[in-house]
């Protein structure tokens, strides 16, 4: 029996985005003030940053794969949710106390070891809650509620360092507030979805053979184009490079957030009606522009419009690839098709933000979005041949 709706949505993936709402508040409070806090306060050059990032994400992003499949396996989302996003609500301690750089990697490691547990079961919980024809609506509202969460992060983190003269730690002391309400709003408002627990006989095994061609292929496109996807980080670094003052950085991210909710759902909406596979192909072709635009980049004014059209860039592709990718996976195995996928990008992202780092202090600081606009490209003109294959299957041709 469907849940009772709410605002035209599932009560789940109302609560879902509300969730992210708050921990994603709570996670960029801090986010753009790292590498400012690496590179200023703790004297941290570019390739360490970059290395910590890559670490995090990708050391992380091992453990999406097996919390989708062991969600699946037990027959569960909510309570592995609820282990996620507590164990991120209590990495804001470590980076509070930060003396070196190390501790700073301590909780990048640990916040995305939390993120690495709840992603694939809420991933789950938010297909499984929504009709098929409206899966780009549902997921294009958490991205927006996420989003909007990163909207409200950075300009609370911007009012906090004007009142309290940029005192990075109180931010991150504060931080923990939100983070505590999405760990609440989770035990009390989620209803885990009825699914019956597999026998032993059917419990999914950790394995490809349950997924066709479509999702092996779709999986090695975006994972090339995750490669050249370094961590926004080097966005923030790109735009101090070209002379924005520090205490307006949570301001710029601020633009990039806004753009990104705000395009959400109606690109979850415009997919659902013209295609899902337009839009994918459409935000790989804008992020090359646009990381091109980085490589290019000469004053300080031109970086507000490039972080607007890189939140479109968001906007029209993260939650509409999901959406896309619950198209093409067996129903018994959605959590371990999103924990793949997950993991396949998070893992990406070791070698994106180490080759980012290098590029920056070996070559200039443009040469990372010269890699990264290239690798885009080669993305689209895959996902173009994907595309047409899938269509010539379906039509016989």
């Amino acid at each position: 029996m469907r849940e009772k709706k709410l605002f035209g949505l599932n009560k789940n993936i109302t609560v879902a985005g509300l969730v992210s709402f708050f921990m994603d508040v709570s996670s960029e409070m801090i986010y753009p003030l790292v590498p400012l806090f690496l590179a200023n306060i703790l004297g941290v050059n570019k390739s360490v940053i970059g290395l910590i990032e890559g670490i995090a994400e990708s050391t992380a992003s091992l453990l999406k794969v097996f919390s989708g499949w062991y969600s699946d396996r037990i027959g569960s989302r909510k309570w592995l949710m609820v282990a996620g996003y507590g164990i991120s609500a209590l990495s804001r301690p470590i980076v509070a106390l930060a003396a070196v750089w190390q501790q700073v990697l301590a909780f990048r490691f640990v916040d995305r070891l939390g993120k690495g547990i709840r992603t694939a079961p809420r991933d789950a919980i938010i297909a499984e809650s929504a009709d098929t024809s409206s899966l780009g609506k549902a997921f294009g509202f958490h991205r927006s509620m996420d989003t909007m969460g990163a909207v409200v992060g950075p300009a609370l983190a911007f009012g906090l360092l004007a009142w309290f003269a940029n005192d990075y730690r109180l931010v991150f002391w504060l931080s923990l507030i939100p983070a505590a309400i999405a760990v609440l709003l989770i035990i009390f408002f989620i209803t885990e979805t009825a699914r019956r627990k597999p026998s032993s006989a059917a419990r999914p095994k950790l394995t490809l053979k349950h997924f066709d061609w479509r999702f092996k292929f779709f999986v090695a496109i975006t994972t090339l184009f995750a490669i050249g996807n370094s961590s926004d980080v080097f966005l923030i670094l790109r735009a101090e490079n070209v002379g924005v003052p520090p205490a307006m950085i949570p301001l710029l991210y601020l633009v990039f957030t806004l753009v990104y909710s705000l395009s959400a759902m109606p690109a979850g909406i415009a997919a659902d009606r013209f295609g899902r596979k337009r839009l994918i192909l459409l935000g790989f072709v804008l992020f090359a522009a646009v990381y091109f635009g980085f490589a290019a980049l000469a004053s300080s004014v031109s970086v507000w419009f490039l972080f607007g059209f890189y939140g479109l860039f968001m906007g029209m592709t993260e939650g509409v690839q999901k959406a896309f990718l619950a198209t093409i996976i067996p129903e018994e195995f959605k959590a371990t098709a999103f924990g793949i996928y997950n993991m396949c990008i998070g893992l990406a992202l070791l070698p994106a933000s180490f080759i980012a780092g290098v590029l920056w202090d070996k070559i200039s600081p443009s040469a990372p979005f010269f890699f990264g606009g290239c690798t885009a490209l080669a993305s689209a003109v895959l996902f173009l041949l994907f595309s047409t294959t899938v269509q010539k299957q379906r039509t016989g041709v």
